[in-house]
């Protein structure tokens, strides 16, 4: 999956001109409840402004209050200008991308503004991988790392006819055993098959029922 595929596209954008003042911005963030606001010059992209942009340059401003939320521009506190998405950076890379900050835009060659992916719906998607939107059982164990193991587990979950709504893997330090993290949705044979697993030699770490 590409950053593309989460991407909010433009049309569905809150964004700001670069000539808006700070006092249109503060406004059109309380009205949305954003955190930034990509700035843009028609519809070329020109950076992004946050709420925590805003109030540093203020304090760091000798402005009063009325003289910078009007007077000062979008454009004049704007950052991020040089960092952005294509949208064809992989799904994962996103949300170390947005570890600071809380929104990237997604601008193409020409820098023509094409969308906006934000952090929280980069933690929405991983929230999904791990099938936290889905009650059932969350099984933890561990496997010796050798061919096929993903394979027996499969065949495993296929025999007792398990809904696996997630699957996620890990990889120990020492490089020789895998942490796994599976959910299965919660029938009347989850016992029988979390007994079957530890029987072909995978380790269970925690078993916890999600509602």
């Amino acid at each position: 999956m590409f950053a593309k595929s989460i991407m909010i596209p433009k049309f569905h954008c809150h964004v700001i001109q670069h000539d808006d003042t700070i006092h249109t911005a503060l406004e059109k963030l309380k009205k949305h409840d954003v955190d930034g606001l990509p700035v843009l010059k028609g519809n070329s992209y020109k950076g992004i402004i946050t709420r925590y942009l805003i109030y540093k340059h203020y304090f760091e401003s000798e402005s009063s209050r009325e003289t910078y939320i009007h007077e000062t521009i979008a454009a004049d506190i704007a950052t991020h200008q040089e960092s952005f998405l294509t949208g064809k950076e992989i799904f994962e890379r996103t949300l170390i991308d947005l570890k600071d900050f809380p929104i990237l835009a997604v601008v193409d060659e020409k820098g023509e503004f094409l969308g906006a992916v934000t952090r929280s719906d980069v933690v929405e998607q991983f929230k999904s991988a791990f099938g936290m939107l889905r009650p059932g059982i969350r099984i933890a164990f561990t496997t010796v790392e050798t061919e096929g193991r993903i394979a027996r587990l499969s065949e495993i979950a296929h025999q007792y006819r398990e809904h696996i709504i997630s699957l996620v893997t890990f990889d120990e330090t020492d490089k020789l055993v895998r942490r796994i993290v599976m959910k299965v949705e919660k029938k009347s044979n989850t016992e029988k098959f979390i007994k079957k697993l530890e029987d072909a030699g995978f380790g269970i770490l925690d078993i916890q029922e999600d509602e």
